[in-house]
């Protein structure tokens, strides 16, 4: 006896025969000689599906919900035997509201499909629209054709069995496959290639599917049609840890290594291809992030200077992530403000005018994203620049409380989530930071041993030609007639006082700056008019500017009032002062600007068509003791305390003093003080 037919008799899933089937039905009536042949399949409840069918009229009713037990097969099934009927409206055994009766079926005969391994598989269905008596040579082949589709269906059931097993196995797996026909249509796509790559609908040709792929080459641009790995494959290619980028909507890029191959079938014929997919982003990021710490390790051991160090680091970072633009920027404390040290360009066209390691380039305050990693020590990570797709990135390079330099980028394809990229950025900065600080030390060990020379260079001459002179003159004087002595004597005691005067000059301000330094000195803090304190000082100077044939020229586009020692800051103009007059050598002029670059902030700035002063020793320029070489060279006189006091008293002032660099000749100081608060509501 079979099993209980309970459940409905349907179409298939798919609503579509079995071509196969229905090819097996058809030789099924060929047999029996009948018009129509049926064959239902038990499916996967206790209901029959009509898998295919030969001859059924069109205007049969397609199976819905009917109920297996209203059928005559759901009989055959019930029972487990065959059903043979010479006429359907005089068999007892016919059930009522039979559907077979409805669609004009009058002989019938059914068997079932039985295999020994897997119960009874279905039935097979012969129909005649006449009474029919049937052949006992019609039966054994309907009887024979239920044999045979028992072993088809049983290696259907096997083959669909296995079917389902790999099917769940491709989409349990954690790796992207996906397959196409010879047409290159997909024909196959698991969960995992739809999470990577969008669901496709099966049937889609890849070459129409193609502009609308995530998939683009490592750079981010999209992959033409024929470039698509499936369609390579189609063609015979055989692709092996092929490096791709996915862009998943509203995350990060994703980066995705392929391997795709043709499928082949017998005659070498290509029945279609197959492509595997796995998300290899955070071993790509890994191997990337180790070898840019490691360039830059080495970048950073082998340069003797952050000028030379800098070009590689931000190569090896730029390169690393493909970003199109790095720059370094050094921090002068005193000066507060950011200098260029280095720059990478990748010749991107559309970086536009960026700053570079030219030390004429001046820091742009409204680079805010720069800015405001130097003043806050922090990470600053901005959003698109308008009208491109590149981010601003920019790290701090700090020690302590203090940032020594800034590292700047314009980002593109980040495909790194913020904090693992970051926390390799800040270790780069503070490694950056670290070289600032042993060099910084070096310099200082440097400076400490010139310091010492200069100090012995000045005794031995700044110091020593005035004492011989006066030590000279005095044995003159012991060793002259009075006479002789009575008629020189002016001239000696002109010699004798001034060279007193140049000795007290280099003591009074040697002590003067270990006053200020030691912070022994006492400054008042009053309102000053820096316009009257400039116009004094030209005053002062006037004199020396005649006799050089140097023109001063003021332009006090501003006359505000700053806090702070009249006296001291008439002291640190009339140094400038001074100081471009002498040196500008011949016909020359000194022009002195003021300006209010903002409210809190009062400029002034001193530029002469002199010298000058090269840009390697712009930072050793107010070192007690130093001279430049073309000072030296030129024999112009002076001790090296000049600036070096300026500079003390303007860090007093809560200012800043520092050499402009100049495209020209000569020489651009500019002094920066916090202006009187009540003029800007403080």
């Amino acid at each position: 006896m079979g099993a209980p037919s309970r459940g409905f008799v349907r179409m298939s899933p798919s609503g579509v025969l079995d071509h196969g089937v229905s090819r097996f039905a058809a030789v099924l009536a060929r047999a029996a000689d009948a018009p129509t042949a049926l064959i239902l399949l038990t499916g996967d409840g206790d209901g029959l599906i009509l898998a295919g069918a030969s001859g059924m009229p069109p205007e049969w009713p397609r199976p819905g919900n009917t109920p297996s037990r209203s059928t005559l097969a759901g009989l055959v099934l019930e029972t487990g035997e065959p059903l043979i009927i010479t006429d359907i409206r005089d068999d007892p055994r016919v059930p009522d509201a039979a559907p077979a009766v409805d669609a004009g079926v009058r002989g019938y005969a059914g068997f079932p499909i039985h295999h020994e391994h897997d119960g009874i598989l279905g039935v097979c269905n012969v129909i005649d629209y006449q009474p029919r008596d049937w052949t006992p040579d019609q039966l054994a082949a309907v009887d024979e054709a239920a044999q045979a589709c028992a072993e088809f269906v049983a290696g259907q059931h096997r083959a669909d069995t296995q079917r389902r097993f790999l099917d769940a196995l491709l989409r349990s797996l954690k790796i992207g496959v996906a397959a196409c026909d010879e047409n290159g249509n997909l024909v196959f796509q698991n969960d995992y290639a739809r999470e990577l790559s969008g669901r496709i609908p099966v049937g889609t040709p890849i070459r129409d599917w193609a502009p609308h792929s995530r998939v683009t080459d490592l750079h981010g641009r999209p992959l033409p049609a024929d470039d698509l790995p499936l369609l390579r494959a189609l063609r015979g290619e055989r692709l092996r840890d092929t490096d791709l980028l996915v862009n998943i909507p509203g995350g990060h890029p994703r980066t995705i290594t392929v391997d795709a191959q043709p499928i082949i079938g017998a005659g070498r014929h290509h029945l279609g291809s197959v492509v595997t997919v796995r998300d290899v982003t955070e071993q790509r990021r890994a191997g990337r992030f180790r070898d840019v710490d490691q360039a830059v390790t080495e970048a950073l051991a082998n340069a003797g200077s952050i000028q030379e160090a800098g070009p590689p680091v931000l190569a090896a970072i730029c390169d690393g992530f493909g970003w199109p633009y790095g720059e370094i920027w050094l921090v002068d404390q005193e000066a507060g403000t950011l200098l260029p040290a280095a720059h990478h360009h990748t010749g991107s066209p559309d970086i536009g005018n960026s700053a570079t390691c030219d030390p004429n380039t001046e820091f742009d305050p409204g680079d805010t994203v720069t800015d405001t990693a130097w003043r806050t020590g922090r990470t600053v990570w901005a959003g698109h620049e308008p009208g491109t797709d590149r981010v601003r990135l920019a790290v701090p390079a700090p020690t302590g409380s203090r940032v020594l330099a800034v590292l700047s980028f314009r980002a593109t394809a980040v495909d790194d989530p913020a904090d693992p990229l970051i926390s390799l950025l800040a270790g780069i900065g503070a490694r950056i930071a670290e070289f600032l600080e042993r060099h910084r030390a070096d310099e200082l060990t440097l400076a400490l041993h010139r310091s010492k020379d200069d100090y012995l260079a000045l005794i031995g001459h700044e110091l020593r030609t005035p004492l011989t002179s006066i030590t000279a003159y005095v044995e003159m004087l012991r060793e002259s007639d009075p006479d002789t002595v009575v008629a020189e004597l002016p001239g000696m005691l002109d010699v004798l006082s001034r060279n007193s005067a140049i000795l007290r000059t280099i003591v009074d301000q040697l002590l003067d700056l270990a006053a200020l330094d030691g912070g022994h000195a006492t400054l008042t803090h009053r309102p000053v008019d820096l316009a009257a304190v400039i116009r004094a000082a030209d005053a002062e100077v006037h004199p020396a500017a005649e006799a050089a044939q140097v023109s001063v020229k003021l332009d006090l586009q501003v006359e505000p009032t700053v806090t702070g020692d009249a006296a001291r800051l008439r002291q640190v103009v009339t140094e400038l002062l001074g100081n471009a007059i002498k040196h500008t050598l011949g016909a020359g002029e000194v022009t002195v600007r003021m300006t209010r670059p903002d409210p809190a902030a009062v400029e002034l700035t001193v530029t002469d068509t002199g010298l000058g002063v090269p840009h390697a020793e712009h930072d050793r320029l107010f070192a007690r003791f130093y001279r430049s070489a073309r000072t030296r060279e030129n024999r112009i006189p002076g001790n090296g305390l000049g600036l070096a006091l300026s500079r003390a008293i303007v860090n007093l002032h809560h200012g800043s003093i520092r050499v402009v660099p100049t495209s020209g000749p000569g020489t651009k100081i500019t002094v920066r003080l916090p202006a009187d608060r009540s003029e800007h509501g403080g």
